[in-house]
């Protein structure tokens, strides 16, 4: 597993960031998002799903749990599991469904889905440090590996 720490300055910085990870990911893959309430896990999946090409409006799925979008050949999952009582409610959505290969799923909050998740390619861990973000970014697999090492590499 490998690690990356960085700071970005605002949201206009973690919006481009999210740009990068979309690159980096070419919309495959399953991304935890952490963090406090505020701490900026929906601005960093509207910069994502904004790189992938989506030229719409990004909302927070807080009440519909799961946005979709296509874009181009692309297929992302905007969850948000925020106001989830019980994990097991994710069978009842189909969850199993949306983490096919050729989809990016971005999950906000997965600590209230635990037991009824696929393990992620990368966990980020949002907080705030001085009148930022800190981002750590964890890889959890393989293809998470390789993300990490473009994202340090980018950072640097």
């Amino acid at each position: 597993m490998s690690e990356v720490t960085l700071y970005l300055a605002d949201e206009e910085a973690m919006t481009a960031f999210g740009a990068r990870i979309a690159q980096t990911t070419e919309g495959h893959g399953l991304i935890f998002l952490e963090g406090d309430l505020g701490a900026g896990k929906t601005t960093l999946s509207r910069g994502i799903i904004r790189g992938l090409g989506h030229e719409g409006s990004v909302k927070s799925p807080t009440f519909t749990l799961v946005e979709p979008y296509e874009i181009g050949d692309v297929r992302a999952f905007h969850f948000d599991l925020y106001r989830l009582v019980d994990p097991e409610e994710l069978e009842y959505l189909g969850i199993r469904d949306y983490f096919e290969d050729d989809a990016l799923c971005l999950i906000e909050w997965p600590e209230k889905g635990a037991g009824f998740l696929p393990k992620p390619d990368l966990t980020i861990t949002i907080g705030p440090q001085d009148s930022g973000r800190s981002l750590k970014i964890l890889s959890q697999s393989s293809r998470g590996e390789l993300w990490c090492a473009a994202l340090a590499l980018e950072t640097n």
